[in-house]
């Protein structure tokens, strides 16, 4: 980590890493910046009701009523390698104490995802993937308490949306109704953003706050990539790497960035100036720029609403 050239932003998603990511912060507080959240391919392992058994629990949220003999079978097989459910409340006060923590820690990885599926073993590979879903209700409590906690204390956040656009515009929209200007004051970075262009433009123009960030690992297969990066804003785009491993991070990152620069016909700088002419910024000037700006997040109070016709909503 010392001979690492970049600061990296490690994401947190289940109890284990928690706090393997705040040791990593404590021990090279000038290269990383932390997430703290549980991601929602996790958060069948929580609940929401106080301490239900854990066949309770499960069968809750899996089982329909009534079950098939198919679906009893498989679930048999997946309860016994569940761990058992932890109380929202104890989640909660767990991403509450790393946030307070580290003083510059964001919220994330977390979000919603209509997409997974739960893996028969979440360690072994290749993965045997059960036809078990996280009901979406249930995922959308949990982000929204851990969201309600991050603008409470300031803090920015990544948020994860796969197949629910109609519910990452809603979710915004009621974010900033529900905490008004303090809304404002964090930045939510739409992290491996799928969103379609005319949706991203809708929430580009109502949130001030909220950032698109684009990986190789990821939006490199979506055939909209090229034109949702042409429309979004320019102090709007961020790059990640979307990856697991750090040997990686580095060489990722720098793909999408070329990728970026390539379709917004932006120069990639060859060499560096702390403070060049307007014509000599680059790509990579573009972003320092716009990390910077989603690192400060204070947009300022939002404007008057005047009457006039709703905005077209998307469908999930």
């Amino acid at each position: 980590m010392h001979d690492l050239a970049i600061t990296v932003c490690p994401m947190a998603t289940r109890p284990f890493d928690q706090p393997l990511v705040l040791e990593l912060a404590r021990k090279y507080p000038d290269q990383v910046v932390p997430g703290f959240g549980y991601h929602p391919w996790f958060t069948h392992w929580i609940s929401l009701s106080g301490t239900p058994t854990k066949e309770q629990h499960y069968r809750k949220l899996f089982l329909p009523d009534p079950p098939s003999q198919d679906t009893v079978a498989i679930f048999e097989r997946l309860l016994p390698l569940l761990p058992d459910p932890i109380p929202l409340e104890a989640i909660l006060a767990d991403v509450r104490q790393n946030l307070l923590a580290v003083p510059r820690a964001m919220l994330g990885e977390v979000g919603f995802d209509r997409q997974a599926r739960i893996p028969m073993q979440v360690h072994v590979r290749p993965r045997e993937m059960t036809p078990f879903k996280i009901p979406f209700d249930h995922q959308l409590a949990i982000l929204r308490a851990q969201l309600d906690i991050a603008i409470e204390l300031g803090r920015n956040v990544s948020m994860h949306s796969v197949q629910a656009t109609k519910a990452t515009v809603d979710l915004l929209d009621s974010l900033a109704e529900k905490h008004g200007d303090k809304w404002r004051r964090v930045s939510l970075d739409l992290h491996s953003c799928t969103l379609s262009p005319e949706t991203w433009k809708n929430i580009e123009k109502r949130h001030p706050n909220v950032f698109l960030s684009i990986s190789t690992g990821i939006n490199v297969r979506c055939q909209n990539l090229s034109a949702l990066v042409q429309v979004a804003s320019p102090d709007r785009l961020l790059v990640e790497s979307d990856h697991n491993n750090i040997d990686g991070c580095t060489s990722l990152t720098w793909d999408i960035v070329l990728l970026l620069a390539e379709i917004k016909q932006w120069p990639v700088e060859t060499v560096w100036k702390d403070d060049p002419r307007d014509d000599q910024r680059g790509v990579v000037h573009q972003l320092q720029a716009n990390w910077k700006r989603f690192q400060e997040a204070n947009f300022g109070p939002a404007k008057k609403k005047r009457a006039g016709r709703k905005p077209k909503q998307p469908r999930d």
